[in-house]
């Protein structure tokens, strides 16, 4: 029998972290690694996207106007693969265990992110990114299922935080990367990407697929689901739902973290820095953008704690969009930006961490990494257009007014979470 055949299941007696099993912990190391990796995979191309897209372009000016529109391409490509990513491998997930579709996710976009080294044309960037994105996006939805089927369900706020953690770890990893190599060529930083393929070999070797997963192929009745189910009966509310919180808020979340830093390159006392210091300003910033993050999943997971799951999604998103109006309202100085506007938006993205134990419990068990993956990462469709939309809207290189009306969707996205329907609630249903 391979090593990790043997099924993990969920327990809810323990009290804590040194009750847990030898198979929870590793289910929660591979998960917890596979998102770090995820957040260095996925950020390393938005450090150096203006700079290496010129590169490619040949042209002398990262605020030329097709560097802003082969660059914008290229991350609506990326993120189209991600939704595509999330529904593909979320199905994979389902049909062939939770452990097997983690590898293949994590090999993915290793190796595509470090092919991007190879690009000789922004089209060639293009390609890679998007590939890279099939596999970042199918790991959120396999990585995030793995948890909640091994891991106590009370812990699951807690959980959310530290996974999420885990995403804005490997981001900062990225800003380091951008920063160390910040007098180099853009393409070297894609090199690091290779990184995450050795975690594949541990995984398949040590971490068994969930036993809630086993028994219900055990049952047969994997043959009665299909993604088509997704629309079906109750759980077709409880989906098209998801889409357009999912859809609002990361459109919102992406083009605050792509023209973000662009937005701050052309500031007209950063634009006049050498290449050089204006990388590492970029890179520091993200990087306190990130450590705010963190800040925000922990209060995340304390707030779901505290007063439920959909209560915490409201009200952070109503925090999303009043930091960003406030932010964005008036010119602002590079300094005020970076040091304390740019990271306190950045605080409220802690509600994403939510959705990787909200989201899937709402499925059931054979749906799940469907459900979740295909909800979640269809968002990332609408975050495409909405990164394409507003290049376009915007112009030169100041951005703040596009920001600003960026803050409405998560306004959306808390009007509609007030009638999600609740992991509790799915539980009670099944029951």
């Amino acid at each position: 029998m391979p090593p990790n055949s043997t099924p993990a299941s969920v327990s809810e007696k323990p009290q804590s972290l040194r009750d847990l099993t030898p198979t929870q912990w590793k289910s929660g190391i591979a998960a917890w690694l596979g998102w770090l990796f995820d957040g260095l995979d996925m950020h390393l191309y938005t450090l150096v996207a203006a700079t290496f897209a010129a590169q490619l372009l040949q042209v002398a000016s990262t605020a030329d106007d097709a560097v802003k529109q082969k660059s914008s391409w290229i991350q609506a490509a990326f993120l189209v693969g991600w939704a595509l990513g999330g529904a593909f491998f979320g199905r994979v997930g389902d049909r062939l265990g939770r452990s097997r579709a983690l590898s293949l996710t994590v090999l993915t976009y290793a190796l595509f992110t470090g092919l991007s080294f190879f690009a000789q044309t922004w089209w060639h960037l293009l390609i890679f990114r998007f590939v890279a994105a099939l596999g970042i996006g199918g790991e959120w939805a396999v990585g995030s299922t793995l948890l909640a089927e091994t891991w106590p369900k009370r812990w699951r706020p807690w959980i959310a935080a530290v996974l999420q953690t885990g995403v804005n770890l490997g981001v900062l990893l990225a800003c380091l990367t951008g920063y160390l190599l910040s007098g180099t060529e853009p393409r070297y930083v894609f090199l690091v990407g290779i990184i995450p393929a050795v975690l594949v070999f541990w995984i398949r070797r040590h971490v068994p697929e969930p036993a809630e997963w086993h028994a219900a192929k055990a049952s047969g009745r994997q043959d009665a689901t299909s993604i088509t189910d997704l629309f079906r009966g109750s759980i077709a509310r409880t989906t098209l739902l998801t889409i357009v919180v999912c859809a609002c808020s990361l459109s919102g979340w992406w083009a605050f973290m792509f023209w973000h830093p662009q937005h701050l390159r052309h500031l007209p006392e950063v634009a006049a820095m050498e290449p050089a210091a204006i990388n590492r300003l970029v890179s520091i910033t993200f990087a306190a953008v990130i450590a705010a993050s963190i800040a925000g999943n922990f209060f995340a997971g304390w707030m779901a704690r505290l007063c439920g799951f959909r209560i915490a999604l409201v009200s952070l998103f109503l925090g999303f969009a009043l930091t960003m109006w406030v932010a964005f309202s008036v010119d602002r100085s590079a300094a005020s930006l970076s040091q304390f506007w740019l990271p306190a938006v950045g605080f409220w993205s802690g509600v994403f961490g939510l959705f990787t134990m909200f989201l899937p419990p709402l499925f059931p068990t054979l749906l799940r990494t469907t459900g979740a993956g295909f909800c979640y990462n269809v968002g990332r469709i609408a975050a495409a257009a909405g990164t394409v939309y507003s290049g376009v809207l915007t112009r030169g290189g100041n951005f703040r007014e596009t920001l600003f009306l960026i803050g409405f969707l998560f306004l959306v996205a808390a009007v509609v979470s007030m009638v999600m329907p609740s992991p509790e609630q799915r539980s009670e249903a099944d029951a």
